[in-house]
Order: C-alpha cells, then structure tokens, then sequence
C-alpha cells in the first residue's frame, strides 16, 4: 500500500488558549512526486485517527482510508489537531451547558482558524480557499466542526459532522444553526441506530432542519447506519462514504480546473 506520508508540526502554540500542541499531517502518497495542491481537512480528536498507541479505544484507519480515496482519484491533505485530554469538552462546545460547563468553542475556531490554518498553508501545497477547506469530527467533534461551517463560512467550505453530540447545552447547536444563515457547501451528517433514542432523535432532526434550510440532496447527506454505536470503530467504518461525498471535484479557480 502507498501509505500517506505523515509529518508532524510540533508544539503549535496557541495563543487563543494558551496551550501548545504536536499537530500530524497527512499527505498524499502523490506529493512527493508532483507541484499539485491539494483540498485540506481539519479532523478533530487527531490522536484517535491513526496511531493506536495514542487512540483512545481504537482508531479511524485513516492511513487505510485515504489510501482507498486515493486509488478512487480523491486526493486530500488531511491536519489532525489532537484533544487537550480534560479539556476537550470546554474546547469542543461553543456553548455553556448548565450542568457540564463548556463553552470555550470559539476560542478553539479562532485557533484552528488563525493559528493552524496559515501554518498549514505556509508550510505544505494546499488548496487554500474555503471550497477546498473542510472541517470533520465525531461526538463533541461534531458538534464544533458544525458550529465551525456556520460560525466561520469565509473559511470552511464543507463539514462532516459524525455522530454529533447535538444534546450539549440542551441542543443549543440547533437554535444556533436555525437563527444562522446558509452558507454555500456540502454537509454530511451521520448517526447509527443503536446509539440512542434520544441520539437518534436529535440527529434527524438536525437533518431535518438543514433540509429545511435548502440543503438538499446534491449538498447533504445524511446516514443513519443500522446498529452502528458511538465508537471509533463506527467511524472509521464510515469514513471513506463521507470524504469521498465531501470530497466531490471542486473547481480551482486559479488554474481552471478540477482537483
């Protein structure tokens, strides 16, 4: 197999929260061998993807995933941005939940946005406009790389949002994406059917309010997978479906042509 190559920025500060972090990024098994510039995707939870001495209960597969994308012509620099551990939940929620606290999700955006974003792009061959930028995590991850998509359209111009934990701060992300506009690009959402009445529920409805919102077929994809639970092994079995429809050819308005 042609693995991705993988290189790590190391200790990425970030003067929005105060912390520093190794960030891995994943490169086409191609970019050694071409000028080409490629789409990029911010994943969250970084240190569950690929590496199962650092994964939390197993990982993504990533390596395995963006090797499948490739031999189907879907070519992607993917940025794995690592949770802080204990305050992943006050990084991931841009809302204050009465009872969990949270609330720290803005400042997180304006690091990925601010911070690791323009690292990215000094430092490696991307496509940098938001038509080619996309955000994607599972659970809390979900929950801010949704809020991102709405929060910060001049950057991110697709989202997968996996299993996202829509319930936070009594489903403050739905009056959030309700009152918001509709920015141009393609969603995808997912849940499995053995995570949760309420899970379930909550997820359809997201769907439902996004379709409302005029996200139809060509731009959304919602998958709600028989008995799929909440676990990385869930998500890694979903992750070449949702990149590879995130992932569609996209003009490069530079050169006239299609990634």
């Amino acid at each position: 197999m042609n693995r991705p190559i993988r290189r790590v920025l190391p200790n990425v500060w970030s003067p929005q929260r105060k912390v520093t972090r190794d960030i891995d990024v994943f490169l086409p098994s191609s970019y050694r061998s071409s000028r080409r510039r490629f789409p990029v995707v911010y994943m969250q939870d970084g240190q569950n993807l690929a590496d199962p001495h650092r994964a939390f209960a197993g990982t993504w597969e990533l390596e395995a995933a963006l090797h499948t994308l490739a031999s189907r012509a879907i070519e992607v620099i993917v940025v794995a941005i690592p949770n802080m551990g204990e305050a992943r939940a006050d990084e991931y929620t841009p809302f204050v939940d009465a009872k969990l606290g949270g609330g720290d999700g803005d400042a997180y955006l304006a690091y990925m946005e601010r911070t690791v974003k323009p690292l990215v792009d000094r430092r490696f061959r991307t496509r940098p406009e938001r038509e080619a930028t996309g955000v994607f995590g599972s659970s809390l991850g979900g929950l801010i790389s949704l809020y991102a998509f709405f929060r910060a359209p001049e950057t991110f111009g697709f989202v997968g949002a996996m299993s996202p934990s829509v319930w936070f701060a009594n489903r403050a992300v739905l009056n959030y994406i309700e009152r918001d506009g509709a920015p141009p690009g393609h969603l995808y959402v997912d849940t499995g059917t053995d995570e949760g009445t309420n899970t379930l529920r909550d997820a359809r409805q997201l769907a439902n309010l996004l379709t409302r919102k005029g996200y139809g077929s060509d731009r959304f994809r919602f998958v709600e997978e028989p008995g799929g639970r909440h676990s990385e092994a869930d998500w890694a079995r979903r992750l070449v479906p949702a990149l590879e429809f995130l992932l569609r050819p996209i003009p490069d308005r530079r050169r006239g042509q299609r990634r």
